[in-house]
């Protein structure tokens, strides 16, 4: 029969400071380790299968004596049931630190996501655009906050603020939280239902957005003035009046314009293509370049290393308030934007072109099926004649003191 080891009271092991280790008694293997430095601490050497173990409990005085053997009792009764305390720990800590590893923030799940996402973005500039509404709205509140842990209220309090005064703005910003959201989902950092989702959703708490948009108003000379107005125009000297005049010519957006390349316009073809990534609709747009349009390209200086169209005198774009400067100085108070309006409303009320074509023509987008399913080409046939006439038509009068009236295009 194997000694008995003698039980030690706690006045005993506070006085013990012999390095090595003493059987504490009580339970079977059950030993106070000291070292050279006189720390001390408790370890139960027992058997575990075939093998001998010293497994850990802690340390003297933070662990008791009494509790050092009630925990030595329950690690052999584990033993014996066939489980091995050593593995089970180890199991226990590399689970912590699997889950530890998905303890991220929302911040650093929504970078993590543009990362990765980057190269799905039109450009370099959208997705500062991502990043910088995210970081002024988003992060104030929940950017800190681990991202399993973000909850409906919490969507609300980043929205509510904008919601009435800046919906546009508010509605990016949901959607953007939504991916990431998603992303941090389907990357295992949070479980359960999106509380940036729309539908079923954020719907029940908050007004819709169609209900709340405020109609922007956007000046444009009529499409009986836009003649005269070209005559004024062409007074005009500088790459803005140009850029300007070319807008018109092509019915065209000022981003659109700003960022013309040299590579994008065929002078032969008489086209200019725009990019998918440069268009609202992320769809290449081809356009017909009239006779006028042709010609005010011939006569632009071109650059070495750079083949923007219409450069900034820095070299850079054009900005958008360039364009509108234009026109201030000619003291017509119009949009460069409303000229699309004017161009429209000209399509519609003083030629027989299709609705379509004339939509093509403005690159929208076009939401009844049937219309997709008749639009199965580009059309560029019949909107190379539309162009050819609202060339013609803008070249139809001469100034003699006419003053172009404004009205406001919804």
């Amino acid at each position: 029969m194997p000694k008995q080891a003698r039980e030690l009271s706690a006045l005993d092991i506070k006085r013990l400071t012999k390095p090595g280790h003493h059987a504490a008694g009580g339970v079977s293997g059950l030993l106070l380790q000291i070292t050279g430095t006189g720390t001390k601490s408790w370890i139960l050497r027992t058997i575990v299968g075939a093998k001998r173990r010293d497994i850990g409990l802690g340390g003297f005085p933070d662990i008791t004596l009494a509790q050092a053997r009630i925990n030595a009792r329950e690690l052999k009764a584990q033993i014996r049931l066939g489980v091995d305390p050593v593995e089970q720990r180890k199991a226990v800590k590399a689970a912590l630190i699997a889950s530890n590893g998905k303890l991220i923030s929302f911040a650093d799940a929504a970078y993590k996501f543009l990362t990765i996402k980057r190269s799905e973005f039109k450009n370099a500039k959208h997705a500062a655009q991502w990043q910088t509404t995210l970081e002024t709205y988003a992060f104030p509140v929940i950017g800190s906050m681990r991202v399993d842990s973000v909850e409906l209220p919490h969507i609300v309090q980043v929205l509510e603020p904008l919601w009435i005064t800046k919906t546009e703005t508010a509605t990016r910003v949901r959607g953007r939280i939504e991916s990431v959201l998603t992303w941090a989902k389907v990357s295992g950092y949070r479980t359960g239902e999106n509380p940036a989702r729309w539908k079923d959703n954020l719907d029940g708490v908050l007004p819709k957005p169609g209900k709340l948009k405020k109609v922007q108003h956007h000046k444009a000379v009529p499409w009986k003035s836009a003649a005269s107005f070209m005559v004024q125009l062409r007074k005009c000297e500088g790459t803005a009046a140009k850029a300007l005049e070319f807008l018109i010519l092509t019915a065209t957006r000022s981003g659109e314009v700003r960022g013309a390349l040299w590579q994008e316009i065929n002078l032969n073809e008489r086209v200019w293509t725009i990019p998918a990534e440069r268009m609202k609709a992320d769809k290449e747009h081809v356009i017909p370049l009239c006779v006028d349009a042709i010609n005010l390209l011939n006569q632009l200086p071109r650059f070495e290393n750079n083949d923007l169209v219409f450069p900034a005198a820095r070299g850079g774009q054009l900005s958008d308030m360039t364009l509108s400067a234009v026109m201030r100085r000619m003291k017509i108070d119009a949009t460069p934007h409303g000229f699309r309006s004017t161009f429209r409303d000209w399509c519609s009320e003083s030629t027989n072109y299709p609705h379509e074509v004339a939509e093509m023509a403005l690159a929208h987008t076009i939401a009844s099926g049937v219309e997709k399913a008749y639009r199965r080409g580009d059309l560029l046939a019949k909107r190379t004649r539309l162009m050819d006439d609202w060339c013609k038509y803008l070249n139809t009068q001469t100034l003699q003191g006419v003053v172009i009236p404004i009205r406001e295009i919804v």
